[in-house]
C-alpha cells in the first residue's frame, strides 16, 4: 500500500495543471498583444520584425510572464474568483509587468530604441486578451471538461439528513477536475430519486454491487454517525476495487494503509488509496502513447489495403469490427479491430459457452470455430489489433495496460476483479507477454494485472513493449 503521498499528490497535481495551463495561456496572450501593438504602431507586418529590439522586448515579456506565474502563483484560486476579481488580478499583473519591463529596458539602455506608444498599446491589449482567454478557459474547464469523460467521477456516500447541505457546499468549491455523478444514502432507501439533479443509485445493501458496475474514480464519504468499524470496512472494500476514498474527518482518524490528510471540496478529509501514480511520469506515458499511436496508425494505413482485401476475399462482412469495451474505472469505450471472426460470432458465442476453457469472467476457446482463416493469421501476428492505435491516440487506451473487458465480462466482476480497471487499458500488458497462451484461470490474469498496477513505471512499460515485439515476431502466447 502507498503511504503518505496520495492526497498531497492529488492536490499538487491539480494545482500544477492550473498553474502551467494558465502560464501557457498568459504566454499566448502576451504574444498576441505584442504583435497587435507593433502592428497598430507601425501599420504593416514587415515592420513588426524589422528591428532586433522587438525580438528582445518580446523575449523579456515572455520571461517575466513565466517567472511571475511560477514565483507569485497569482492565479491561485483562479476557478473560485469572480469576473471582477479576475479583472483586478489581471490589471495588477499587467501593471507590474509593464513597470518591471519598462525599468529593465531603461537599465539596459534600450528604452530609447523602443516605441513608448507600442508599450502603451501592449499594456491595454494584454489586459483585454488575457481576460478573454482566462474567461474562456474557466468556462471550458467548469462547463465542458468537468462534464467530460476525462474528469474524475465521484460518488458521495452519506446519510439522508446530510445530502442537501453537502451538495450545496460542494457546489461552492467550483472544482474543474471532478464531477459528482452519484449518491449512496446509507441510512434510507432513496434509490431512483434525484437530489439537486444527482441520482441516488444505492443504499447500504447495494452500494458495492452498484459501484462495481458503474463509472467511478473516487468516493467522498461523509458519515458522521457511522462507527469506525463500518467506515473501515467501506474504505477497505473500495480500496480493493482500486477506487480512491476521501473520508471526511471531524476529530477522529482510522488506522489504515495508504492514508494522507488533505482537502476535498473544502472538507478536511483523510484519503485512502492503494494506488499511486506519479503524475509527471503519467504525462510522459501519455506523450509516448501519442507518438506510438501516430507511428502505429502510419503502419496501419500502409497495411490497410492488403488486410482489407484479404478479409473481404475470405468472408462476407465489414473489414473493421467495432465493440463496446470497459475502460478506466468503468468508462465505456468503443474499440476497433480488423475483423477476425464471422459476422455471427456474437450469436455463436452463446452456444459455445459450455466449451469455455477459462475459469472466471472471460471467454476463450483454443480452436475457436468463429475465427476465419484470415482471422487466425491476423490474431497470430496481432495485426487485428492495429486499428486500436486510434483508441490510443484518443486517450481511451494506452500502449501498455490491462486489456479492457467486454460488457458481459464486466457484469460478472466482483470487488476484487474491479481493481484491474483502475488504470487506462492497454494494447498489450504483462499478461500478454507472460502467460496469454497458457493461463486458464482469470485469477492468474488478475495476478499479472495487479503486479503491473502495483509496480508500474516507465521502465516497466518499455520492457513490456520490447517483450511484445518478440512475442509477436516469434508467436509466443499469441
Amino acid at each position: 500500500a502507498v503511504k503518505g503521498k496520495s492526497m498531497h499528490q492529488f492536490n499538487h497535481k491539480n494545482r500544477l495543471i492550473e498553474t502551467y495551463s494558465l502560464i501557457l495561456i498568459d504566454l499566448i496572450s502576451v504574444t498576441l498583444a505584442y504583435l497587435l501593438a507593433l502592428f497598430l504602431r507601425f501599420g504593416n507586418v514587415r515592420s513588426v520584425f524589422y528591428m532586433d529590439v522587438h525580438y528582445s522586448v518580446w523575449g523579456y515579456l515572455m520571461l517575466f510572464c513565466v517567472l511571475y506565474g511560477v514565483m507569485t502563483e497569482w492565479n491561485r484560486g483562479f476557478f473560485t474568483r469572480g469576473y471582477m476579481v479576475e479583472l483586478i488580478a489581471i490589471c495588477k499583473y499587467d501593471i507590474v509587468m509593464s513597470v518591471a519591463i519598462g525599468c529593465f529596458l531603461f537599465l539596459v539602455k534600450i528604452a530609447d530604441d523602443f516605441s513608448r506608444l507600442t508599450f502603451g498599446y501592449f499594456s491595454i491589449l494584454n489586459i483585454i486578451i488575457t481576460y478573454i482567454l482566462h474567461t474562456l478557459f474557466k468556462r471550458y474547464m467548469l462547463l465542458f471538461y468537468k462534464n467530460s469523460k476525462s474528469s474524475d467521477k465521484v460518488m458521495i456516500v452519506t446519510q439522508e439528513e446530510c445530502v442537501s447541505q453537502l451538495l450545496q457546499r460542494i457546489q461552492k468549491d467550483k472544482a474543474w477536475n471532478y464531477q459528482i455523478t452519484a449518491i449512496s444514502v446509507m441510512d434510507a432507501n432513496l434509490v431512483g430519486k434525484e437530489i439537486d439533479g444527482i441520482p441516488v443509485v444505492a443504499n447500504a445493501d447495494t452500494i458495492f454491487d452498484v459501484a462495481t458496475q458503474m463509472i467511478l474514480d473516487e468516493v467522498f464519504i461523509y458519515l458522521p454517525d457511522a462507527s469506525k468499524t463500518a467506515i473501515k470496512e467501506i474504505i477497505m472494500d473500495f480500496e480493493a476495487m482500486g477506487i480512491t476514498c476521501h473520508y471526511n474527518v471531524e476529530m477522529e482518524e482510522l488506522d489504515l494503509a495508504g492514508k494522507t490528510a488533505g482537502k476535498f471540496a473544502g472538507f478536511a478529509v483523510m484519503t485512502f488509496s492503494l494506488q499511486y501514480l506519479d503524475y509527471r511520469r503519467v504525462f510522459v506515458k501519455r506523450a509516448v502513447d501519442i507518438v506510438g499511436a501516430l507511428v502505429g496508425l502510419l503502419i496501419t494505413a500502409v497495411l490497410f489495403p492488403f488486410i482489407a482485401l484479404a478479409i473481404k476475399l475470405d468472408s462476407r462482412g465489414p473489414v473493421l469490427f467495432g465493440q463496446i469495451r470497459i475502460g478506466k474505472n468503468g468508462r465505456r469505450i468503443h474499440i476497433y479491430k480488423f475483423r477476425s471472426m464471422y459476422v455471427d460470432a456474437e450469436e455463436q458465442k452463446r452456444k459455445l459457452e459450455s466449451q469455455n476453457e477459462m475459469n472466471g469472467p472471460i471467454f476463450k476457446i483454443e480452436n475457436d470455430p468463429r475465427i476465419t482463416r484470415v482471422g487466425k493469421f491476423l490474431r497470430k501476428t496481432s495485426l487485428d489489433e492495429l486499428p486500436q492505435f486510434y483508441n490510443v491516440l484518443r486517450g481511451d487506451m494506452s500502449l501498455v495496460g490491462t486489456r479492457p473487458p467486454t460488457e458481459d465480462e464486466f457484469e460478472r466482476y466482483n470487488i476484487h476483479y474491479r481493481r484491474r480497471l483502475c488504470i487506462t487499458p492497454g494494447l498489450t500488458g504483462m499478461w500478454q507477454v507472460h502467460g496469454r497462451g497458457k493461463v486458464t484461470d482469470f485469477d492468474e490474469v488478475m495476478k499479472y494485472d495487479l503486479e503491473y498496477i502495483d509496480n508500474w513505471s516507465l521502465t516497466l512499460d518499455f520492457k513490456i513493449l520490447i517483450q511484445t515485439i518478440f512475442v509477436v515476431l516469434f508467436h509466443k502466447g499469441a
